[in-house]
């Protein structure tokens, strides 16, 4: 079987991706998220996918919470729409570090639970992870969760679970 590191944004987001991949992989999920904010929903979120891996067995690594890095990456796209270049840009961060620490640490593959989202461009996002993957050695899986009704199973998962879910991707600026 082979492992495979899971960037995820939130336990909600992440149920279905987990549903899917895990008969085929050997999962490890992978919190990196400068882009929530505030800081208090930050902590909502990773202690949410924290709870949820821990009761499912699923090892989390939790990267740091680098806000200013995030902030200098999207200086200028303050006003730029939700899906235009700054999403682009947090996309690239966020599979950026997910891919290095897939090689890192020695797993055959990465992805990622953002393509579930129904406001997320998952060709976007399986573009960029290709790149990374490329660049740096490790293969990307590609994937678009919300197809086969992911999301709306991802819905549902959340009302089993009783998980928060939130109302925003998480970045101040979607939050208008």
């Amino acid at each position: 079987m082979k492992n495979l590191l899971l960037h995820a944004c939130c336990a909600p987001c992440m149920t279905v991706p987990i549903e899917r991949l895990q008969p085929e992989y050997d999962i490890t999920g992978f919190f990196y998220n400068p882009n929530i904010h505030p800081e208090e929903e930050y902590k909502k979120r990773l202690d949410e996918i924290t709870n949820w891996t821990q009761q499912t067995g699923i090892p989390l690594i939790v990267h740091e919470y680098d806000v200013d890095h995030w902030h200098e990456l999207v200086k200028g796209l303050e006003k730029e729409p939700e899906r235009g270049k700054r999403c682009t840009v947090c996309f690239r961060m966020r599979l950026q570090q997910t891919a290095i620490l897939a090689k890192q640490k020695g797993f055959d593959c990465f992805t990622t639970t953002l393509s579930i989202s129904p406001h997320k461009n998952a060709n976007i996002i399986n573009k960029i992870g290709k790149e990374l993957g490329d660049q740096i050695g490790v293969q990307f899986l590609e994937a678009n969760f919300k197809k086969k009704n992911g999301f709306k199973r991802s819905i549902e998962l959340s009302k089993k679970y009783n998980f928060y879910r939130q109302d925003y991707c998480g970045c101040i600026y979607s939050r208008r």
